[in-house]
């Protein structure tokens, strides 16, 4: 029988190309039963932090063991609705970031930011009126299909993605390549020598939003000196700064201006690591290649594809992969219990970084490793297995007719698998022994 936490470890760390016997090193515990959802996702959470934390023990040289509990996992994956501002509750999503019923089907949009809050009205034609946007977006929305919402929205520099099934995500020229390939790539860049720099672990941070801020959040924890950058023009929304910002520094700074583009480069220069969280090809003619850099690139749906150079998020991610429909259905879609594509992908992100730099330590070169919100989302739905209770009933012919009923749990080796006699008629056999 397979032990669903130690399962789910051992196929992130091999995807990490790390050593299989250091998995024994990861104990786990804690209270059970956190993050209920149809899909494994307690499982996905409980593995990410585990290869993460092997990670960084790997990396310092320490022995372990590595220590999982369920219920700090559980916490961590939905940090920012646990975050207060002076006793605030953060804002996680705008009135405009929501599902929306369309003439055909559901769409989900994304309008945290001002830019895209302005792009997905003028999409729709909309007017800008403060809360009476709302009934205005859903009468538009509700006109029209959602693939065309959504080409229209994406267009616009907006972002909606209309609700998709498994089985349409499948056959979707995007799912399709993401179907096609791994959950992550690690790839050797360059032979340049090993860097040995005394200090901390310099990081470069240019992420966005949740997923790429984790990453650099952990590596800041675990020692890394951590230094994000956004532009001046386009900050971070504050409760989100809030919630990942914690153990790093934050600087301005626009890379379109000659003397910003100077200090960066300077900074890139004389960095171990680079993760980027901006959608594939933005940052690309600034750049950003070093010999002997960590380059860690996190993408929403891979940088490959049809909409290799889409933005997006988690919540959008789970509409289009059918992770909404298995999550609800495809008359109410539903929701993951957390952002856990974004979570999830951030600790796998951390691990692979780490692991980056225990390899580079002995081999040298440049490395880069690529992730997507979408690869994680696959993974998620394929690699490990979920509840499914048809597994665990049967069906018979007996005295009451047919019978589906449960199977007994109890489980052993040459043991019974199903009871020899079906449920009889109330009160029809005879009170007496068989053979007395």
């Amino acid at each position: 029988m397979n032990n669903t936490p130690r399962s789910g470890t051992e196929l992130l760390w091999s995807a990490l190309g790390g050593d299989p016997a250091l998995v024994d090193r990861v104990e786990y515990g804690g209270t059970s039963g956190l993050l209920p959802a149809r899909l494994p996702v307690m499982d996905l959470a409980r593995a990410a932090v585990a290869v993460c934390s092997l990670a960084a023990v790997e990396h310092a040289g320490l022995p372990g063991p590595v220590r999982v509990d369920d219920g700090a996992v559980a916490t961590a994956f939905v940090s920012e609705r646990h975050l207060r501002v002076d006793g605030r509750a953060p804002v996680n999503f705008a009135p405009l970031s929501r599902f929306w019923r369309a003439s055909d089907g559901w769409v989900r949009t994304h309008a945290n930011y001002p830019h895209h809050r302005a792009a997905l009205l003028m999409a729709l034609g909309v007017p800008d009126s403060g809360s009476g946007s709302v009934e205005a977006v859903a009468r538009a929305i509700g006109e029209r299909k959602a693939v065309e919402v959504e080409s229209a929205v994406y267009a616009a520099g907006g972002l909606a993605v209309a609700l998709r099934t498994p089985s349409e995500w499948a056959e979707h020229p995007q799912g399709r390549e993401v179907t096609a390939r791994p959950l992550l790539t690690r790839e050797r860049l360059d032979e340049a020598p090993p860097r040995r720099r005394s200090g901390p672990l310099r990081v470069l941070d240019l992420t966005r939003v949740i997923a790429g801020p984790v990453a650099t959040r952990t590596l800041a924890l675990l020692g890394a000196d951590v230094l994000r950058i956004d532009p001046p023009g386009n900050p971070e929304l504050p409760d989100q700064h809030a919630d990942t910002g914690v153990g790093k520094r934050t600087a301005a700074l626009d890379l379109e201006r000659p003397s910003d583009r100077r200090t960066f480069d300077e900074l890139l220069d004389a960095a171990d690591v680079l993760v980027t969280g901006y959608r594939p090809g933005a940052l690309d003619r600034f750049g950003l290649d070093r010999p002997g850099l960590v380059t860690a690139r996190l993408s929403a749906w891979g940088d490959y594809g049809p909409w290799g150079e889409r933005r997006g998020f988690d919540s959008l991610v789970q509409v289009a992969t059918g992770i909404a429909v298995t999550e609800g259905s495809a008359e109410e879609p539903g929701t993951l219990p957390a952002q856990a594509l974004d979570h999830g992908t951030g600790y796998l992100l951390a691990a692979a970084v780490l692991r980056s730099l225990t390899e580079q330590r002995t081999e040298g070169g440049g490395r880069l490793v690529r992730m997507a919100l979408a690869q994680t989302g696959h993974w998620l739905t394929t690699a490990l297995p979920r509840y499914e209770p048809e597994r665990y009933v049967t069906e018979s012919d007996g005295p009451l007719g047919r019978l589906r009923h449960a199977l007994s749990p109890v489980s052993y080796e040459d043991g019974p698998t199903n009871w020899t006699r079906p449920p009889g008629l109330a009160g029809a056999d005879a009170p007496e022994w068989p053979g007395a």
